[in-house]
């Protein structure tokens, strides 16, 4: 038994560490706090049991009393438990209290450090946090006290809001007075280097009145950056002086972090996340949970926000790979055909050699490439990845028998024109693809993206059966025939991509985001 506190980093799930995943993966139990990757619980153990208790300031609240009861019964009836906080642990984290509650119950600890937001969502603004010419050090400051010892206790009314005045820096409490802060506020302002706040953003007024009043410059420049590392990051430059004011108009919201000093100007010329092609765009990935994966990786190193919305699942079916020998031909017709094909010839100890005297087929580019990725390379691949584009290809390569391997709901186009030359023609059903349920919140997201991408006519059906009528989004399609399964559902796609691939997908999408 063994609690491990770890760090889950500040948001963006690629900044999770390779240790934080390996005991996400092998957890009986996680509890987690609110600001954590959903990739991240991805990870657990179907088994695992996963337990929220996060917190939100000014909104509901788990008690900490309650956390540490859990951690201590957990920890004591055997199991590993990850604590999986946001950030770095022990940084604003009270990662130290739980450790201490645990090591007094005589539970075991493990710490494993995260990357905490002062640092990370600073450098995706553009703003290093040190600068050899302008911060030789950097300090890291709690903007949220505890309550009686802090810039924002529980009793103070919250800050300004976008529909009421920033309290003045000239009339907040000066720096020094006795307000029951455990911070020195005159050493602080004197501080030099970088200062970074966290969770500050309800007493941004008071904050910078203090440093003001210390003798930090009314002209420093601050910035303050919302949600960093997500694709929804936001940034708000401003001086001390007008910090609050700006951004009270800007409606920022926690989690923030705020960065005060010289180094803060650097943004504009280094800020890069913004430049992302897709920055600002949401994009709802609708195949299913195994295939999105890597879709959705794509998507978001490009600057988009993604919505996972699996509306459909691949189940495989009960379908025993014939001996090979016969088939002068082989056909694949998606990419899950093609490791659904691979899998069978590994279960029945067999390999590539067993289609030494097949031609082999492919539908399309993506499936060739899924071939690839086992060995299998394919004699002929049409540029477009329909069937019908697959018959051409074929017209004058001769065919005896021909096998296919396919979805139980493929379309006959491909066997029928076989079969129509003569050829026999066994068809193989090696998987099904069944919808799947989303839940209410998905389909919210899903139909309010900026783009709707689809990758198979099955996807449409069951995401439409799912979500309901689209209104809003831009449709993009991977083929002809996702294309015309929009058309038959009263839809027209805005995008096909071209080639009929992932790829095609997101160059669709690039150059749509670039001319809009």
């Amino acid at each position: 038994m063994t609690v491990f506190l770890v760090g889950a980093g500040p948001g963006d799930p690629g900044l999770l560490t390779v240790r934080a995943a390996q005991l996400i993966a092998r957890a009986d139990v996680i509890l987690h706090d609110r600001l954590i990757p959903v990739e991240a619980l991805a990870g657990a153990r179907p088994e695992a049991e996963i337990v929220f208790v996060g917190k939100q300031g000014g909104g509901p609240q788990m008690p900490q009393a309650e956390i540490d009861r859990l951690l201590v019964a957990y920890g004591g009836a055997g199991k590993d438990v990850v604590r999986l906080k946001g950030g770095d642990p022990f940084v604003f984290g009270r990662g130290g209290e739980e450790a201490l509650v645990c090591l007094e119950a005589g539970i075991p600890v493990e710490v494993v450090p995260g990357i905490t937001a002062g640092i990370a969502a600073p450098a995706y603004a553009g703003i290093p946090v040190t600068h050899r010419d302008l911060a030789s050090a950097v300090a890291f400051v709690t903007g949220h006290e505890r309550p009686g010892a802090g810039a924002a206790p529980a009793t103070a009314p919250p800050g300004p809001t976008p529909s009421s005045p920033a309290a003045s820096p000239a009339t907040a409490p000066p720096a020094g007075e006795d307000d029951g802060s455990a911070l020195d506020w005159p050493a602080l302002a004197a501080f030099p280097g970088t200062l970074v706040f966290y969770m500050g953003v309800r007493a941004l007024d008071r904050i910078a009145a203090r440093l003001i009043a210390g003798g930090r410059s009314r002209d420093e420049p601050v910035a303050v950056v919302e949600r960093g590392t997500l694709p929804s990051q936001r940034t708000v430059s401003a001086t001390l002086a007008d910090v609050a004011e700006r951004a009270a108009a800007a409606g920022v919201r926690a989690p923030a972090v705020t960065v005060v000093g010289a180094v803060a100007a650097l943004r504009e010329p280094l800020a890069w996340l913004e430049r992302r092609p897709l920055h600002g765009r949401t994009v709802a990935v609708t195949r299913a949970r195994p295939q999105a994966s890597a879709l959705a990786a794509r998507l978001r190193e490009l600057g988009a926000s993604v919505v996972e919305a699996p509306a459909i699942r691949v189940c495989s079916l009960e379908a025993e790979l014939p001996d090979l020998a016969g088939y002068d031909l082989v056909c694949v017709t998606s990419p899950n055909g093609a490791h659904e094909l691979w899998g069978r010839l590994a279960a029945s100890d067999r390999d590539v050699r067993a289609l030494a005297g097949a031609r082999i087929a492919a539908v399309g580019p993506g499936t060739a490439r899924a071939l690839a990725d086992h060995g299998l390379r394919a004699d002929v691949v049409p540029g477009r990845a329909v069937a019908e584009s697959l018959v051409e290809a074929l017209e004058d390569v001769p065919v005896r028998r021909a096998l296919i391997v396919r979805a139980a709901e493929g379309r006959d186009v491909l066997p029928d024109a076989l079969r129509a030359r003569g050829a026999a023609v066994d068809v193989l059903a090696v998987y099904e693809t069944l919808a799947e349920p989303l839940d209410a919140a998905t389909a919210r997201a899903a139909a309010s993206a900026d783009y709707v991408t689809f990758t198979s006519a099955s996807s449409v059906s069951a995401f439409l059966a799912a979500a309901g009528p689209l209104d809003g989004p831009r449709l993009v399609s991977i083929g002809p025939a996702t294309s015309a399964a929009l058309r038959a559902a009263g839809l027209a796609p805005d995008l096909e991509a071209d080639p009929h691939t992932p790829d095609g997908l997101l160059a669709a999408m690039l150059e749509d985001a670039s001319a809009r």
